[in-house]
C-alpha cells in the first residue's frame, strides 16, 4: 500500500510540473538555453518601433527580421528595422513567412525585391508552419516540398548562400524530415524542450514570453533564441560578398 501511494504521490507531481510548464508558469525553455552563448531575437511589425540601440545592449548577438510573407506581402517595419539594426553591433537576418497558397518562386522574388544582399548578413530564412485551414488540412508533402525547393533555389542563387527554414515539430515531420529539404540548415521552435526531433539544427527558438526594453508595439513579449555555436561558427551561415 505504501509503495502505490508513493508512486501516486510521484505521478500527480509529474503531472503538475508537466501543466506548469505547458502554461509556461515553469519557463523549461529559457532554463535549458542557458548552456548557449549566443543569443538573438526575432521581431516583426508586432513589436511596432524599435528603439535597436537600446535593444541590441541586452545581450543580444543577433536579430531576424521579418520581411515577407507570400507573393505579396511586405512588412511595415522592415525596412526601418533593417536600416536601424544595420548600424548597431548584431548580425542581422531576415525571413519570409512561407505561404501555402503562393508559388515557391513568386515568393522568392517577393524576398529578393524586398531584402537586400548585405555582405554579413545571416542567410536568408522560409519560416515553414501552419496556418488557417492547413493546421488541420495540411496541403500534400509532394506540393510543398517542390514548391518550397524552387523557392530556397531561387533564394540561394541570389545571395550566394543555402537559405535556411524555420520549423515546428510538426512541419519538420511531415515537410522535412526524409525528403530533400532535409539538406538545408533548420531553426527550430521548442520553447518547452530542446530540439529532440532532430539534432541538426543551428538556432532554436526557445522562448516567445522574453519582455526586453526597447520597442512599444502591440506584442508585449519578444521571441528569444540561441545558436547552437560560437561566434566564428556563425559566420558559416552569413552572407560572404
Amino acid at each position: 500500500m505504501k509503495k502505490l501511494t508513493i508512486i501516486s504521490i510521484t505521478i500527480a507531481l509529474l503531472g503538475i510540473i508537466a501543466a506548469l510548464c505547458f502554461f509556461k508558469i515553469i519557463p523549461t525553455g529559457k532554463i535549458l538555453a542557458e548552456e548557449y552563448d549566443i543569443r538573438g531575437v526575432d521581431v516583426s511589425s508586432y513589436q511596432g518601433e524599435i528603439d535597436w540601440a537600446v535593444l541590441s545592449e541586452q545581450g543580444i548577438d543577433f536579430a531576424f527580421i521579418k520581411a515577407t510573407e507570400g507573393s505579396t506581402y511586405v512588412d511595415e517595419r522592415f525596412a526601418d528595422n533593417f536600416m536601424k539594426a544595420s548600424e548597431t553591433k548584431l548580425i542581422i537576418g531576415a525571413y519570409h513567412f512561407f505561404s501555402f497558397d503562393s508559388s515557391g518562386v513568386s515568393q522568392a522574388d517577393n524576398f529578393i525585391k524586398t531584402v537586400p544582399k548585405q555582405k554579413g548578413m545571416i542567410a536568408p530564412v522560409i519560416d515553414l508552419e501552419f496556418y488557417g485551414q492547413y493546421t488541420s488540412t495540411p496541403k500534400s508533402v509532394g506540393d510543398v516540398v517542390k514548391e518550397l525547393t524552387s523557392m530556397a533555389d531561387k533564394l540561394e542563387e541570389y545571395y550566394g548562400i543555402k537559405p535556411m527554414i524555420y520549423v515546428t515539430q510538426k512541419s519538420y515531420r511531415l515537410y522535412i524530415k526524409d525528403t530533400e529539404l532535409e539538406k538545408y540548415p533548420l531553426w527550430i521552435r521548442n520553447v518547452y524542450f530542446k530540439p529532440m526531433f532532430t539534432s541538426e539544427w543551428v538556432f532554436w527558438q526557445y522562448c516567445d514570453t522574453e519582455e526586453l526594453e526597447g520597442y512599444n508595439g502591440d506584442e508585449e513579449k519578444i521571441d528569444m533564441n540561441v545558436f547552437y555555436g560560437n561566434t566564428d561558427d556563425l559566420k558559416n551561415y552569413t552572407i560572404k560578398e
